[in-house]
């Protein structure tokens, strides 16, 4: 009899735990890749399991544009330079006629952009530099704080996928620490990931110019220069990894060709792996687009998603909303 009480409320907590779990999602609808999730969760938390992973190794590493929040129809750090040209023109009248600043300041971005990698970086160098790591800092917070979402007219702060962080809540309640591996720039994203997504600045890997220690009178400041430091995009991402966190994550997440060498680098390691891409496929609640975008291209790493059974999001069917407010 006592025997029997056991194994029957062995059951019932075995099952709560597993409804926790899917509680814990609240947003996902129940498929296969809610599944995948919790089922390497599970493995890499059960103590005696063949999978199990010690809390120190539970490394999830997050891509941030279109992974954790929207990236169309350009991404938002762009936006962000824009803004910051229309404010420094009144500094800089050469602008008028100098491309691509010209371009810009009549609305034309296509125009600003056909000057390619050059154009883009001539445009971040003169918005990004030139000022202190703390005046760089409390600009980008004013604009987070105020900038709205051209087409929903929401702050860009509210264009976060509630499915992601959801999750993201869910792997650090299961003893995972979570980091943002992004192409974007690290010091644009620091100054808000803690607030939004609960990701402290010393957990953020980005792209990052190259800065200088200097005293100015008694106080000693970091000056950011007009010259690139590193690119954590594609292959610079496990780059930025190895570098930034030291550790192979056992789980990684992304959803365009920008990611896939962070996912290669994941699931390479041995023992439970999870490697995870947002497919953007919702033109209704976000934008349906994969292989032929120019913002968050997913081709190469879908392919290789559907060889190496990598879990694959259908935003349409996988998720019951995307934003928290919809």
């Amino acid at each position: 009899m006592k025997s029997l009480f056991m194994k029957s409320l062995l059951a019932l907590l075995l099952l709560g735990g597993a409804a926790f779990a899917a509680d814990s999602l609240p947003s996902w609808n129940d498929g296969a890749a809610k599944k995948s999730i919790i089922t390497f969760v599970e493995k890499v938390t059960k103590p005696g399991s063949p999978d199990f992973v010690p809390i120190a190794e539970r490394i999830a590493t997050f891509d941030n544009d279109g992974t954790l929040w929207a990236e169309q129809p350009m991404y938002f750090q762009f936006f962000f330079v824009l803004d910051r040209v229309k404010v420094l023109a009144s500094q800089h009248p050469e602008w008028k006629t100098k491309e691509p600043f010209a371009s810009l300041l009549k609305g034309d971005v296509k125009g600003a952009l056909e000057g390619g990698e050059h154009a883009m970086a001539e445009l971040v160098m003169a918005t990004h530099t030139g000022m202190t790591e703390e005046e760089f800092q409390r600009v980008v917070t004013d604009w987070i704080t105020t900038a709205k979402h051209p087409k929903t007219k929401r702050l860009y702060a509210e264009m976060v996928y509630q499915p992601m962080q959801e999750l993201l809540a869910y792997l650090r309640a299961n003893g995972f620490k979570t980091f943002i591996v992004s192409g974007g720039g690290i010091e644009f994203m620091r100054p808000w990931t803690e607030r939004v997504y609960g990701i402290p600045p010393e957990q953020v890997v980005g792209s990052s110019i190259k800065t200088k220690f200097e005293m100015r009178g008694s106080k000693p400041v970091l000056v950011r220069l007009p010259e690139v430091n590193f690119i954590d995009d594609g292959p610079g991402k496990p780059v930025g990894i190895q570098q930034h966190i030291g550790r192979r994550p056992i789980a990684a997440f992304g959803n365009s060709d920008g990611d896939q060498q962070m996912l290669q680098w994941t699931t390479a390691g041995q023992g439970a792996r999870l490697a995870l891409i947002v497919h953007h496929t919702d033109g209704d609640r976000e934008w349906a687009y994969d292989r032929t975008s120019s913002i968050g291209r997913l081709d190469k790493a879908l392919d290789e998603a559907r060889v190496k059974g990598w879990t694959v999001v259908d935003m349409k069917k996988d998720w019951k909303r995307v934003f928290l407010w919809e």
